[in-house]
């Protein structure tokens, strides 16, 4: 018994000290979100700093505390929304505050080729309006200089360096190593062009798939150097691409000399130089240290320069991330959450038309289409709807953007990918080398499919197969119901193949180029409001900050997800088996006495256990298993 008192005294003092190390983060992270609120009138003359550390999104993920925990310094990478970026520049041309514009680009993690290009639009007029645009950083690579191409001086460290990578590289194949695991992966899809899932069933990329990413690439990269050849047409960019390591060569090595030599930056000097430089243009800030420029925060700048909010609205939806189904928060396009606040806004029957703005590779064809019909409630209240497309609104996404009126891309952006498919594994050649085989009795050819241990009937394959394309039918046929063509004209411009913008509105895909204003400017002409007489009304979801530790760990979900159709049947199915099977080795090993358990009590379906959510419940050392019921 002693021993047991001292036991428990151990596990209630970890329990307490476990409590209290809770409490200090919590009131650590309040202390830390409530210090780091903007101040709008902290402004003052200055330079405009845009020290982008991190990426450039259309939609930041949700905050968790799990996030707090891993990115608590004040050099932690964030997401930069790009409207508030775009935002934040036009804004200096009006303030005479802004004696210039700062681009630290050091810790740029860099953004989509088109959201890059709005951001240099933006700097652009800002640069016509007056307000010079330094940029410096200790290293320059696509995405960092497109930016700093539209600067009126650029800076380099002179230890650091500039490589121009361009799109393309190469992908995993995973073939080889699956056939060596002995694990075989059930291929289900539709389209020629369909690549996503050659990885599973080539050791190479099929001459088709080469083809689409040879064009699609092509485009992109002479799209950028196009850019940034108008930007900084001083600059040898496309030579010094082609040929890199010839110029390195011949500058021994020293990337910065190549840089100064071809004209892509301006001087080379250390951060220290450079806000000294700066300083000499908009003010000294001696507090710092003295060779600090005068600078405004953006976070600050932002809060003194909110959203217009004058004229009718214009309800903008956001579809930005992977398409999933649920109501996960911002981070995925989750169909629920955006479904929800569309019919929502519907219901507060203000909004004079509505804009989608897309940024997304696609998803979940039910999830895609819960979002469409959400869409289509909209016109059955006549409310028009313009689709603005943002680096990306392909496969789903484009699924997504037929509901709309009118469609507006970007040359850069990527798009189509009219096709469908689904990937479900087996182990039945892995297991069999461990002797695990699979036997029982069937009442239907479908009893106790998807086999995962003996492999999928043929079947089940057809039935898997055939769903697929079913689904495949359905989106070339709203495809062109929507755009005004025949499923055959459809189909040929379809099969998974993605297409730059500029060509898919040679294709009739999309209808014109344009970013997020110009659609707001059609929603308004279709909505019969005057010029200026409206404003965007984002209907985004509420950024909240989760407090739950482990939220945001992928291992653990938050909700249960409905099954959509026959391969989610077939993939719940197989998920649950394996969780059987899991719970049957675990009580394997917990199981110390006689058994009185009945092995086929639940020999009808798959039993509905719960399996562990990863690494938390492993540690805690939950166990999954439950007797029949």
């Amino acid at each position: 018994m002693q021993f047991v008192r001292a036991a428990w005294k151990f596990l209630v003092a970890i329990k307490d000290g476990m409590v209290l190390i809770a409490m200090l983060l919590f009131f650590g992270a309040l202390y830390a979100l409530l210090s780091t609120q903007p101040n709008s009138a902290a402004i003052r003359d200055g330079a405009l700093l845009l020290d982008l550390n991190g990426v450039i999104v259309e939609q930041p993920a949700a905050p968790t505390f799990t996030d707090f925990l891993e990115n608590s310094g004040a050099d932690s990478p964030r997401e930069y929304r790009l409207r508030d970026v775009v935002r934040a520049i036009d804004a200096t041309v009006a303030d005479d505050r802004v004696k210039a514009i700062v681009l630290d680009l050091s810790s740029f993690a860099g953004g989509g080729q088109t959201s890059l290009t709005d951001v240099g639009k933006a700097l652009d007029r800002a640069k016509q309006a007056g307000k010079p645009i330094y940029a410096f950083a200790s290293f320059y690579s696509d995405d960092s200089y497109q930016l700093a191409a539209h600067a009126t001086e650029i800076w380099m460290d002179p230890m650091g360096g500039i490589i121009f990578a361009g799109p393309g590289g190469n992908r995993l194949y995973y073939k080889g190593l699956l056939d060596q695991l002995g694990v075989t992966a059930n291929i289900y899809r539709v389209g020629t062009y369909k690549s996503a899932v050659e990885p599973y069933m080539r050791d190479d990329q099929s001459p088709a798939a080469r083809e689409a990413s040879k064009a699609l690439y092509t485009v992109l990269w002479d799209s950028w150097l196009a850019e940034v050849k108008k930007a900084r047409p001083q600059a040898a960019a496309q030579p010094f691409a082609a040929s890199p390591a010839k110029f390195a060569e011949a500058a021994n090595g020293d990337l910065a000399k190549v840089a100064i030599e071809q004209k892509l930056v301006d001087k080379l000097g250390d951060k220290t130089a450079f806000d000294r430089f700066v300083a000499e243009h908009v003010g000294i800030d001696e507090t710092p240290s003295p060779d600090s420029f005068e600078s405004i925060d953006y976070d600050d700048f932002l809060a003194a320069n909110p959203v217009e909010t004058a004229g009718s609205p214009i309800g903008v939806i956001t579809v930005a991330g992977e398409i999933v189904g649920g109501t996960s928060g911002t981070g995925v396009a989750a169909s629920g959450r955006i479904a929800e606040q569309i019919y929502k806004a519907l219901d507060e029957d203000e909004l004079k038309a509505l804009v989608v703005r897309i940024d997304s590779p696609g998803g979940s064809a039910f999830a895609s289409e819960e979002i469409r019909l959400a869409l289509l409630e909209a016109k059955k209240k006549k409310l028009p709807i313009v689709v603005s497309m943002g680096d990306v609104a392909a496969s789903g996404g484009y699924w997504v953007a037929s509901a709309g009126d009118h469609i507006f891309a970007e040359p850069d952006t990527i798009t189509g990918s009219i096709g469908v498919f689904a990937v479900l594994p087996s182990f039945e050649k892995a297991l069999a080398k461990w002797g695990v085989t699979a036997d029982g009795v069937q009442t239907t050819p479908l009893s106790g499919e998807p086999n995962f241990v003996g492999g999928f009937s043929e079947d089940l394959n057809m039935i898997l197969q055939s769903g697929v394309e079913n689904s495949y039918r359905d989106f070339v046929t709203l495809v062109a119901k929507a755009r005004g063509k025949t499923p055959a004209e459809v189909d040929r411009i379809g099969q998974g193949r993605v297409w730059d913008g500029g060509t898919a509105r040679q294709l009739g895909l999309v209808d014109g180029f344009g970013g997020i204003e110009d659609a707001l400017a059609e929603a308004a002409k279709r909505a019969g409001l005057a010029e200026g007489d409206y404003h965007a009304q984002y209907i985004d979801a509420e950024t909240r900050f989760s407090w739950l530790p482990f939220d945001g760990i992928p291992f653990v979900r938050h909700e249960s997800i409905p099954v959509n159709g026959v391969i989610g049947w077939a993939a719940q199915r197989e998920k649950a088996v394996f969780g059987q099977a899991m719970a049957t080795a675990q009580g394997l090993l917990a199981r110390e006495d006689v058994q009185a358990l009945c092995l086929e009590c639940g020999a009808g379906e798959p039993r509905k256990t719960k399996v562990s959510a990863g690494w938390i419940n492993w540690l805690l050392g939950y166990s999954s298993s439950s007797a029949p019921r």
